[in-house]
């Protein structure tokens, strides 16, 4: 007899396992958009829009066998998910891959792709006519954005505020260095350990001059800004408690097995797990794997046994335009710096376009 496997979030994650799981039972994607997003493409769209088609993937060339239902999830328990529509999809396992949200436009804001790709170009046309850019937060996000506005635009004031003293923290200092040495020779201004005293009186992504000042009295003068912070973890379905207890971060707790504790087929991937590790796709989708093989052997009546361990320290790859960039990978040793080169040629050329187009078919 064959059984049900209900996939929730088409995300990196999720869509891995969906894709590995058709062959093997009757998958049941649930997502309330209407492709796959590759999040990580969302700000080269921005600054390109001839290019941002890139992004998005039909589920439907994702999984030939699977069904998709465009939904969200209201509630879950060990039996299966009741939809926002007051449908319910009945399953023998359960995936949790609902990831999280970040502010516009590092993720869209949009579930449909026609809108999103509509938002994106609103947006390319207000950021074009500005002559100086602030974005507030110089994590990974805001430095990457800062650099494809650099690539595109290359007379553009851009500066880069945040409160934390320490660029990239848990990454190796060879890797920081070069990473200032790039952002240098880009001319993009950092500023780190201040706080604004007030925030832009305008809307972020919307062009209109303004002037800030810095907990240290500095002004900042901009036409435009964007905010680069602020991850919220998409779990308020889980909100009633009917299958487990979320962390105070809205994460649940996970098992080395990937399992939500107290549920032997309930399983969880990416962001919303309780994982002790920066939250990335490339790990979404390292628990994707995990998941697969051990849903895998309990539908062959084996023992899973596949278990999920995070490394010590973040692995990261961090494309500054179509050529430069700085990454931090694990060896034997510990972590080491990745070449320019090579965070080029695998994230920074195409932003793993090619990756998703073998994975789903030519984009939408």
């Amino acid at each position: 007899m064959s059984r049900t496997v209900a996939v929730i979030g088409g995300g990196y994650g999720g869509a891995a396992v969906a894709k590995a799981l058709e062959s093997e039972a009757d998958v049941v994607l649930i997502d309330p958009r209407d492709a796959f997003v590759n999040a990580a493409a969302s700000l080269r769209a921005l600054t390109r829009p001839d290019w941002a088609g890139n992004m998005f993937f039909p589920f439907e060339t994702l999984l030939t066998k699977g069904k998709v239902i465009r939904d969200r999830a209201a509630s879950v328990d060990g039996d299966g998910v009741t939809l926002a529509s007051g449908e319910r999809v009945a399953a023998d396992y359960v995936v949790l891959a609902t990831g999280s949200s970040y502010s516009y436009p590092a993720k869209p804001a949009s579930d449909s792709v026609g809108e999103a790709l509509g938002d994106l170009r609103r947006t390319h046309e207000e950021l074009r006519g500005a002559d100086k850019v602030l974005i507030l937060g110089a994590g990974p996000v805001g430095l990457e954005l800062a650099a494809e506005i650099r690539e595109v635009w290359p007379d553009k004031r851009v500066t880069v505020t945040d409160p934390a003293e320490q660029l990239l923290p848990g990454v190796v200092p060879e890797v920081v260095e070069d990473l200032r040495g790039q952002l240098e020779a880009l001319n993009i201004g950092l500023r780190l350990g201040i706080a604004l005293k007030e925030s832009p009186g305008t809307e972020p992504g919307v062009a209109g001059a303004f002037t800030v000042t810095t907990s240290g009295g500095e002004e900042i003068a901009a036409d435009i800004w964007f905010r680069a912070y602020g991850t919220r973890t998409n779990s308020d379905y889980l909100a009633d408690g009917r299958l487990t207890t979320r962390t105070p971060q809205g994460q649940v707790p996970v098992t080395e097995f990937l399992n939500v504790e107290g549920h032997e087929n309930v399983y969880a991937v990416g962001d919303i797990t309780d994982v002790a590790e920066v939250k990335m796709a490339g790990y979404a989708m390292r628990h994707a794997e995990v998941v697969v093989k051990n849903i895998t052997a309990r539908l062959r009546g084996e023992r899973p046994t596949a278990t999920y361990r995070p490394l010590p320290f973040p692995t990261i790859l961090l494309p500054l335009g179509t050529k430069g960039g700085v990454g931090q990978l694990p060896s034997p040793g510990g972590p080491v710096a990745a070449p320019t080169a090579m965070v080029s040629e695998h994230k920074g050329a195409d932003l793993f376009t090619a990756r998703f187009t073998a994975q789903f078919g030519p984009t939408a």
